[in-house]
Protein backbone atom coordinates (compact mmCIF):
# COMPACT_ATOMS: atom_id res chain seq x y z
CA UNK A 1 0.00 0.00 0.00
CA UNK A 2 1.11 3.80 -0.88
CA UNK A 3 1.86 5.65 2.41
CA UNK A 4 0.71 9.36 2.38
CA UNK A 5 3.68 10.47 4.41
CA UNK A 6 5.68 8.56 0.95
CA UNK A 7 3.30 10.49 -1.52
CA UNK A 8 4.27 13.96 0.56
CA UNK A 9 7.58 13.80 0.61
CA UNK A 10 7.35 13.14 -3.44
CA UNK A 11 5.77 16.36 -3.84
CA UNK A 12 7.76 18.43 -1.24
CA UNK A 13 11.23 16.93 -3.50
CA UNK A 14 9.53 17.92 -6.94
CA UNK A 15 8.38 21.51 -5.47
CA UNK A 16 11.79 21.95 -3.72
CA UNK A 17 14.48 20.62 -6.69
CA UNK A 18 16.24 19.00 -3.65
CA UNK A 19 15.40 15.92 -1.25
CA UNK A 20 17.16 17.79 1.55
CA UNK A 21 14.50 20.68 1.08
CA UNK A 22 12.04 18.43 1.00
CA UNK A 23 13.10 16.60 4.34
CA UNK A 24 13.47 20.01 6.04
CA UNK A 25 10.44 21.19 4.93
CA UNK A 26 8.68 17.83 6.23
CA UNK A 27 10.16 18.34 9.77
CA UNK A 28 12.01 14.88 9.01
CA UNK A 29 15.66 13.78 8.11
CA UNK A 30 17.03 13.58 4.73
CA UNK A 31 18.03 9.49 5.36
CA UNK A 32 14.32 9.88 6.15
CA UNK A 33 13.27 11.47 3.01
CA UNK A 34 15.53 8.79 1.08
CA UNK A 35 13.92 5.87 2.48
CA UNK A 36 10.36 7.51 1.69
CA UNK A 37 11.43 7.84 -2.18
CA UNK A 38 12.47 4.32 -2.49
CA UNK A 39 9.86 2.73 -0.89
CA UNK A 40 7.40 4.60 -2.60
CA UNK A 41 9.24 3.55 -6.30
CA UNK A 42 9.46 -0.22 -4.78
CA UNK A 43 5.69 0.04 -4.20
CA UNK A 44 4.90 1.42 -7.94
CA UNK A 45 7.27 -0.59 -9.89
CA UNK A 46 9.10 2.20 -11.43
CA UNK A 47 11.94 5.27 -11.08
CA UNK A 48 10.41 8.67 -10.31
CA UNK A 49 13.46 10.36 -9.40
CA UNK A 50 16.95 10.91 -11.13
CA UNK A 51 18.91 11.98 -8.19
CA UNK A 52 22.57 13.05 -8.22
CA UNK A 53 24.66 14.81 -5.28
CA UNK A 54 23.97 18.30 -6.34
CA UNK A 55 20.38 17.71 -8.76
CA UNK A 56 17.01 16.08 -8.45
CA UNK A 57 14.83 15.56 -11.49
CA UNK A 58 11.48 13.75 -11.83
CA UNK A 59 11.68 11.13 -14.61
CA UNK A 60 8.74 10.93 -17.14
CA UNK A 61 7.07 8.61 -15.37
CA UNK A 62 7.73 10.76 -12.24
CA UNK A 63 6.22 13.58 -13.60
CA UNK A 64 2.95 11.70 -14.94
CA UNK A 65 2.50 10.12 -11.17
CA UNK A 66 3.19 13.41 -9.35
CA UNK A 67 -0.41 14.93 -10.17
CA UNK A 68 -1.63 11.81 -9.10
CA UNK A 69 0.03 11.94 -6.22
CA UNK A 70 -1.16 15.96 -5.40
CA UNK A 71 -4.82 15.13 -6.34
CA UNK A 72 -4.63 12.44 -3.89
CA UNK A 73 -3.12 14.56 -1.22
CA UNK A 74 -5.39 17.70 -1.80
CA UNK A 75 -8.80 15.70 -2.28
CA UNK A 76 -7.52 14.33 1.18
CA UNK A 77 -7.17 17.93 2.77
CA UNK A 78 -10.05 18.98 1.44
CA UNK A 79 -12.26 15.93 3.25
CA UNK A 80 -10.29 16.82 6.78
CA UNK A 81 -11.48 20.53 6.03
CA UNK A 82 -14.86 19.55 5.34
CA UNK A 83 -14.97 17.14 8.52
CA UNK A 84 -13.88 20.23 10.07
CA UNK A 85 -16.36 22.26 9.03
CA UNK A 86 -19.56 19.81 9.79
CA UNK A 87 -18.35 19.00 13.23
CA UNK A 88 -18.98 22.93 13.81
CA UNK A 89 -22.62 22.78 12.12
CA UNK A 90 -25.54 21.44 13.35
CA UNK A 91 -26.18 19.03 10.46
CA UNK A 92 -26.00 15.38 9.41
CA UNK A 93 -27.48 12.26 10.75
CA UNK A 94 -27.99 12.10 14.35
CA UNK A 95 -28.29 8.00 15.44
CA UNK A 96 -30.18 8.23 19.11
CA UNK A 97 -31.35 5.88 21.37
CA UNK A 98 -34.49 6.05 23.77
CA UNK A 99 -36.53 4.13 26.23
CA UNK A 100 -39.68 3.27 24.74
CA UNK A 101 -42.36 5.07 27.08
CA UNK A 102 -40.03 8.33 27.66
CA UNK A 103 -39.37 8.11 23.78
CA UNK A 104 -42.64 7.84 22.56
CA UNK A 105 -44.74 10.18 25.00
CA UNK A 106 -42.11 13.01 25.55
CA UNK A 107 -39.40 12.80 23.65
CA UNK A 108 -40.95 12.37 20.07
CA UNK A 109 -42.47 15.99 20.10
CA UNK A 110 -39.76 17.51 21.56
CA UNK A 111 -37.16 16.08 18.83
CA UNK A 112 -39.63 17.24 16.07
CA UNK A 113 -39.13 21.34 17.74
CA UNK A 114 -35.39 20.37 17.57
CA UNK A 115 -35.81 19.32 13.80
CA UNK A 116 -37.71 22.37 13.26
CA UNK A 117 -34.80 24.50 14.88
CA UNK A 118 -32.12 23.03 12.83
CA UNK A 119 -33.34 21.93 9.31
CA UNK A 120 -30.15 20.51 7.92
CA UNK A 121 -30.19 17.76 11.00
CA UNK A 122 -31.23 14.41 10.44
CA UNK A 123 -32.66 11.52 13.04
CA UNK A 124 -32.53 8.10 12.59
CA UNK A 125 -34.04 6.74 15.97
CA UNK A 126 -34.30 3.41 18.05
CA UNK A 127 -36.92 3.06 20.33
CA UNK A 128 -36.41 0.56 22.94
CA UNK A 129 -35.81 -0.80 26.25
CA UNK A 130 -33.15 -2.78 25.81
CA UNK A 131 -29.30 -1.46 26.24
CA UNK A 132 -27.93 -0.62 22.62
CA UNK A 133 -24.48 -1.43 22.61
CA UNK A 134 -22.90 1.77 21.42
CA UNK A 135 -19.90 0.06 20.12
CA UNK A 136 -21.33 -2.50 18.22
CA UNK A 137 -24.67 -0.87 16.96
CA UNK A 138 -25.32 1.79 14.72
CA UNK A 139 -26.07 4.65 17.17
CA UNK A 140 -24.26 7.31 18.02
CA UNK A 141 -25.68 8.39 21.58
CA UNK A 142 -28.29 6.98 23.67
CA UNK A 143 -30.30 8.60 26.12
CA UNK A 144 -30.67 6.23 29.20
CA UNK A 145 -31.87 5.98 32.89
CA UNK A 146 -29.20 5.57 35.42
CA UNK A 147 -24.93 5.54 35.60
CA UNK A 148 -24.02 3.35 32.45
CA UNK A 149 -22.21 0.00 34.01
CA UNK A 150 -19.19 1.08 31.65
CA UNK A 151 -16.82 3.32 32.88
CA UNK A 152 -15.56 3.92 29.10
CA UNK A 153 -18.99 5.77 28.39
CA UNK A 154 -19.15 9.36 28.29
CA UNK A 155 -22.74 10.03 30.30
CA UNK A 156 -23.98 13.95 30.04
CA UNK A 157 -26.65 14.42 33.15
CA UNK A 158 -29.97 15.51 31.36
CA UNK A 159 -32.13 15.14 34.64
CA UNK A 160 -29.92 14.04 37.23
CA UNK A 161 -32.02 14.54 40.28
CA UNK A 162 -35.14 12.48 38.73
CA UNK A 163 -36.68 10.07 41.07
CA UNK A 164 -39.10 7.14 40.71
CA UNK A 165 -42.19 7.72 42.05
CA UNK A 166 -44.78 4.84 42.92
CA UNK A 167 -48.51 5.33 40.68
CA UNK A 168 -52.03 3.84 40.66
CA UNK A 169 -54.46 4.40 38.60
CA UNK A 170 -57.87 6.19 40.42
CA UNK A 171 -59.59 2.84 39.53
CA UNK A 172 -57.59 0.59 40.78
CA UNK A 173 -57.66 1.80 44.12
CA UNK A 174 -61.47 2.06 43.81
CA UNK A 175 -61.49 -1.50 43.91
CA UNK A 176 -58.20 -2.68 46.41
CA UNK A 177 -57.72 0.27 48.76
CA UNK A 178 -54.42 2.42 49.07
CA UNK A 179 -51.38 1.06 50.53
CA UNK A 180 -50.39 2.80 53.40
CA UNK A 181 -46.97 1.73 53.89
CA UNK A 182 -44.11 -0.02 51.89
CA UNK A 183 -44.62 -3.22 53.24
CA UNK A 184 -48.50 -3.15 52.49
CA UNK A 185 -47.32 -3.69 48.66
CA UNK A 186 -47.06 -7.05 49.53
CA UNK A 187 -50.80 -7.71 49.24
CA UNK A 188 -51.33 -5.74 46.17
CA UNK A 189 -51.09 -6.55 41.77
CA UNK A 190 -47.69 -4.71 41.20
CA UNK A 191 -46.85 -4.36 37.62
CA UNK A 192 -42.75 -5.21 36.82
CA UNK A 193 -40.30 -4.39 34.39
CA UNK A 194 -37.51 -6.49 32.89
CA UNK A 195 -34.33 -4.86 31.70
CA UNK A 196 -32.12 -8.29 30.08
CA UNK A 197 -32.09 -10.85 32.64
CA UNK A 198 -33.01 -8.79 35.22
CA UNK A 199 -36.57 -8.62 37.13
CA UNK A 200 -37.09 -5.42 38.59
CA UNK A 201 -38.92 -6.99 41.62
CA UNK A 202 -37.11 -4.81 44.49
CA UNK A 203 -38.50 -1.58 44.94
CA UNK A 204 -36.53 0.76 47.28
CA UNK A 205 -37.91 3.11 49.81
CA UNK A 206 -34.80 4.73 51.37
CA UNK A 207 -33.44 1.83 53.73
CA UNK A 208 -36.29 -0.13 53.14
CA UNK A 209 -36.59 -2.62 50.28
CA UNK A 210 -40.08 -4.61 49.31
CA UNK A 211 -40.18 -7.57 47.19
CA UNK A 212 -42.98 -7.25 45.04
CA UNK A 213 -45.53 -9.82 42.67
CA UNK A 214 -47.86 -9.21 40.35
CA UNK A 215 -49.48 -11.00 37.51
CA UNK A 216 -47.90 -8.73 34.84
CA UNK A 217 -44.55 -8.40 33.72
CA UNK A 218 -42.73 -6.95 30.81
CA UNK A 219 -39.24 -5.33 28.93
CA UNK A 220 -41.38 -2.34 27.85
CA UNK A 221 -41.63 0.60 30.06
CA UNK A 222 -45.00 1.88 28.11
CA UNK A 223 -46.66 -1.50 28.86
CA UNK A 224 -46.43 -0.98 32.52
CA UNK A 225 -47.23 2.71 32.32
CA UNK A 226 -50.88 1.22 30.03
CA UNK A 227 -51.15 -1.00 32.96
CA UNK A 228 -51.20 1.26 35.47
CA UNK A 229 -53.60 3.52 33.76
CA UNK A 230 -55.83 0.21 32.92
CA UNK A 231 -56.34 0.12 37.05
CA UNK A 232 -54.03 -3.59 36.53
CA UNK A 233 -51.50 -2.32 39.13
CA UNK A 234 -49.71 -0.46 41.01
CA UNK A 235 -46.39 0.75 39.13
CA UNK A 236 -42.76 1.94 40.34
CA UNK A 237 -42.09 4.46 37.41
CA UNK A 238 -39.55 7.06 36.53
CA UNK A 239 -41.22 10.17 37.81
CA UNK A 240 -40.36 12.00 34.29
CA UNK A 241 -42.57 9.16 32.60
CA UNK A 242 -45.86 9.87 34.69
CA UNK A 243 -45.67 13.36 35.13
CA UNK A 244 -48.26 14.11 32.54
CA UNK A 245 -50.39 11.79 33.37
CA UNK A 246 -50.18 12.70 37.95
CA UNK A 247 -50.77 16.09 36.58
CA UNK A 248 -54.05 14.98 34.35
CA UNK A 249 -55.28 12.86 37.21
CA UNK A 250 -54.71 9.35 35.55
CA UNK A 251 -52.84 8.75 37.95
CA UNK A 252 -52.03 9.30 41.84
CA UNK A 253 -49.06 8.96 43.38
CA UNK A 254 -48.95 6.89 45.96
CA UNK A 255 -47.04 6.39 49.77
CA UNK A 256 -45.43 10.05 49.00
CA UNK A 257 -44.01 10.06 52.85
CA UNK A 258 -41.29 7.45 52.00
CA UNK A 259 -38.67 8.48 50.14
CA UNK A 260 -38.01 6.47 46.35
CA UNK A 261 -34.42 6.02 44.45
CA UNK A 262 -32.66 8.52 42.36
CA UNK A 263 -33.77 7.91 38.40
CA UNK A 264 -31.01 10.15 36.69
CA UNK A 265 -31.32 10.53 33.01
CA UNK A 266 -28.34 10.37 30.61
CA UNK A 267 -27.17 11.22 27.12
CA UNK A 268 -24.86 8.58 26.76
CA UNK A 269 -21.84 8.55 24.25
CA UNK A 270 -19.15 6.32 23.56
CA UNK A 271 -16.68 8.28 23.73
CA UNK A 272 -15.51 12.56 23.60
CA UNK A 273 -14.74 12.43 20.26
CA UNK A 274 -18.64 11.62 19.63
CA UNK A 275 -20.30 15.02 21.33
CA UNK A 276 -20.35 16.73 18.30
CA UNK A 277 -22.43 20.37 17.99
CA UNK A 278 -25.41 18.49 17.44
CA UNK A 279 -25.04 16.37 20.48
CA UNK A 280 -24.22 19.60 22.26
CA UNK A 281 -27.18 21.31 20.98
CA UNK A 282 -29.61 18.33 21.90
CA UNK A 283 -28.55 17.91 25.77
CA UNK A 284 -29.13 21.73 25.96
CA UNK A 285 -32.22 21.24 24.04
CA UNK A 286 -33.34 18.40 26.52
CA UNK A 287 -32.06 19.35 29.40
CA UNK A 288 -33.65 23.05 29.11
CA UNK A 289 -37.50 20.97 28.29
CA UNK A 290 -36.99 18.93 31.00
CA UNK A 291 -36.05 21.86 33.67
CA UNK A 292 -39.65 22.81 32.78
Amino acid sequence: MVRLDDLQVLVQAAEQGSLSAAARELDITPAVASVAIKRLEAELGLRLLVRSTRSLRLTSEGAHYLQHAKAALNSLQQGQIALAQGRQQIAGELALSMPSDLGRNLLLGWLDELMAQYPALRLRLRVSDRLSDLFRQPVDIAIRYGVPEDSSLVALPLAADNKRCLVASPAYLARFGEPKTPNDLKDHNCLRFVLGERLFEQWPFGNETVKVTGNRISDDAECVRRWALNGEGIAYKSAIDVRADIEAGRLKVLLSAWPTELCPLYLVCPHRLSITPAVVALKDFLSERLRR
